[in-house]
């Protein structure tokens, strides 16, 4: 793969010879249309990544999206991709595995709600009496503390 610029040509693999090249070099250079080709069959494939290609070749964002838009594989079909970053996917796996975690904790809590009102109900059954609460029932009006009883004139 070569690189024209200002009539000059570099070899791409020298990337030495890209840290040297001005901001004004960077800007005229020219990267081949089977090298923007080869690079976007490498992002839509998972080889490497947009983050990779723009700090090895030091080419915008921008330009790797225009690429992306030119030459995807996708645009023939009018199918849409969607590039996710590397960090974005093992967040969703974590998330995942912590929604799952979640679920777990939350059927152990149910299990366990459902021995202790099967132990209430036994305990009932055994002892004659009504241990569950009642929510119908009206609570008393008396709050249980012996009132001071003052004599009436």
């Amino acid at each position: 793969m070569s690189i024209k610029i200002n009539s000059k040509s570099l070899n791409m693999a020298k990337l030495e010879q890209l840290e040297e090249l001005t901001t004004q070099e960077r800007q005229y250079r020219y990267f081949s249309e089977d090298f923007k080709r080869k690079k976007v069959l490498e992002i839509e494939r998972g080889l490497t990544s947009i983050g990779e290609i723009k700090r090895q070749y030091q080419v915008s964002g921008t330009a790797i999206y225009k690429w992306i838009y030119k030459y995807s594989m996708g645009k023939e079909k009018g199918e849409r991709m969607v590039l996710e970053s590397k960090s974005d996917t093992v967040k969703i796996k974590l998330l995942k595995e912590q929604v799952a975690q979640l679920e777990r904790l939350v059927g152990q809590k149910q299990i366990k709600i459902d021995f202790l009102e099967k132990m209430i109900e036994i305990a009932g059954e055994e002892y004659g009496i009504d241990i569950k609460k009642k929510h119908s029932t009206q609570q008393s009006s008396v709050s249980g503390k012996a009132e001071k009883l003052t004599p009436t004139k």
